[in-house]
């Protein structure tokens, strides 16, 4: 009975059920939890919403306005300030001459402030023609021109006592240089250097302030504040660095003009490749969006910092190495957000 039941159940029909629908192909694969889009990466969005707003060029309508109605101000001003000096005068002397006197002072001190900034946009000036004079020096292997743009640079740095002993050195071996690049790279050398390392100490901490903010201070706005402030404090320091001492408005224009040329360059905007080239920007990205957006921030404030020191310098780099973006940036964040 038994062989009898193994064999009918062998020998019996086998039902094969077939799948009419489609095999799985590779598109459908789900996809790899731990991979990160696009638009998850940290951006820098401050550093490009500041530029941005820097850059941003201003409207002929808005500034006739703006020019207008600070005319239409100051003589209001004036002369309500005239009739009440008048009017105070003739009711109590002392005081009206008091008020009379103060408002000299002010005025004085307005035309100061004039001075100042028409002064300060022709230190910059100076600089960038002394450093289109060496350019052109050094595309025409002029030596006479080479030698003027020497004279003109030890003229510059003259008040400068850290810089003695650096004029003394050019002094001493500058006969020796009979070719351009020898004679530019020996200034470049002897006085420029202590500068750049200067400088490259500015860049760094300014990264190093509009990281931190970014990462730490979670309030709307406080990060492209921050980016801001930072950047306008540290071209203003690069430029009193290289002798340029820029004013308010020349630190603003020349703010203006290194953001309009990283914006025109697309130098602001960040890629894949340039976070992966941070040390750590990348599990940063992965462990908090606020530090790897506060590396990268920190990331193109160092660029917005090396753009300006190639604006404000008065040599280009003829023998002295020019600073990297990963290298700053390695060195300001070093212990910041661990080994980033």
């Amino acid at each position: 009975m038994t062989e009898s039941n193994g064999r009918d159940r062998a020998t019996g029909p086998v039902l094969i059920e077939f799948d009419d629908r489609p095999a799985a192909g590779p598109d459908a694969a789900p996809p790899v939890p731990d991979a990160q889009a696009a638009d998850d990466l940290p951006q820098g969005r401050a550093m490009q919403q500041m530029a941005q707003l820097a850059a941003r060029p201003g409207s002929p309508l808005a500034r006739w306005f703006w020019g207008v109605l600070v005319a239409l101000l100051g003589i209001v001003l004036t002369v309500a300030a005239w009739d009440f000096g008048l009017s105070l005068i003739g009711r109590a002397p002392v005081l009206g001459y008091a008020v009379t006197a103060l408002t000299a002072i002010l005025l004085v001190i307005l035309l100061a402030i004039a001075i100042r900034e028409a002064a300060a946009f022709a230190r910059l000036g100076k600089i960038d023609k002394l450093h289109h004079a060496a350019r052109e020096a050094l595309g025409g292997e002029d030596l006479k021109a080479a030698q003027a743009v020497v004279a003109d640079l030890v003229t510059l740095y003259r008040g400068r006592p850290a810089l003695d002993w650096g004029r003394a050195r050019l002094a001493e071996r500058q006969a020796d240089q009979f070719d351009v690049s020898g004679l530019l790279g020996l200034a470049e050398t002897e006085l420029l250097a202590p500068l750049d390392a200067a400088a490259r100490r500015e860049v760094e901490a300014a990264a190093r302030q509009v990281a931190t903010v970014t990462a730490l201070v979670p309030i709307a706005l406080a990060d492209v504040f921050t980016a801001l402030t930072a950047n306008l404090r540290m071209i203003r320091r690069i430029a009193e660095i290289y002798g340029g001492r820029a004013g308010t408005l020349g630190s603003w224009r020349l703010t203006r003009a290194v953001m309009t040329h990283l914006v025109a360059t697309g130098a602001v905007a960040v890629g894949d490749d340039m976070i992966s080239s941070l040390a750590g920007g990348g599990m940063l990205a992965k462990v908090s969006r606020r530090f790897g957006e506060g590396v990268v921030n920190g990331a193109l404030t160092a660029r917005v910092g090396l753009a300006a020191i190639e604006v404000c310098r008065p040599l280009p780099f003829i023998q002295q190495r020019r600073p990297s973006v990963s290298g700053m940036v390695k060195r300001a964040l070093a212990g910041l957000f661990g080994q980033a």
